[in-house]
């Protein structure tokens, strides 16, 4: 879900990247990636992030209502997002792809070339509270649902954070197994 294209092979050399995925790419993966962006920006690293969908359910839409305004409550902004599926691509231009749900995860690793099945995570791998869990898709729910979405996707983002920043500064923190790929 860009806000414009851009070219990956334009990138600088040694640029990391993370997609994050959902189901439809209107609700969960478009909140976490207006916090991923802006937690990764604070901590000063440099990341192509985008979010994408598994499914074709709302290809070109903008995300939707609660999850625009329950990110925007929260400091990101989100509006100029549009929904796009995963593409065959994805798969080796993205460092990391991480997934909202076991059903993304189960989906991406069909989808994924055998050899890039370390890149798939569940986004909770990352988090301390939510741990493993997944993020329930807040879709067609109240505003509460959003937020508790978003309490979850902060969390873990903040992990993900973490655990790209050099070992002095908390890496150190997170298994081994969590670190980045």
């Amino acid at each position: 879900m860009r806000l414009f294209n851009r070219n990956p092979s334009l990138l600088p050399p040694g640029h990391r990247s993370i997609l994050l995925v959902c189901t439809a790419n209107i609700c969960r993966s478009p909140m976490a990636e207006g916090a991923l962006r802006k937690k990764l920006w604070k901590a000063g690293l440099d990341f192509d992030v985008d979010s994408a969908s598994t499914h074709d359910y709302m290809p070109g839409m903008p995300p939707y209502t609660l999850a625009v305004a329950t990110s925007k409550r929260r400091g990101y902004n989100i509006t100029g997002f549009v929904a796009r599926r995963v593409r065959p691509h994805d798969f080796k231009h993205f460092d990391l792809i991480l997934g909202m749900c076991r059903a993304n995860i189960e989906w991406l690793k069909a989808a994924c070339p055998a050899d890039g099945h370390r890149k798939i995570r569940l986004l909770t791998e990352y988090s301390f509270e939510y741990r493993r869990q997944d993020i329930p898709d807040p879709y067609g729910g109240e505003l509460c649902d959003f937020e508790t979405c978003l309490d979850m996707i902060e969390d873990a983002c903040d992990g993900v954070v973490r655990s790209f920043r050099p070992a002095s500064d908390h890496t150190a923190e997170l298994p081994v197994d969590l670190r980045p790929v």
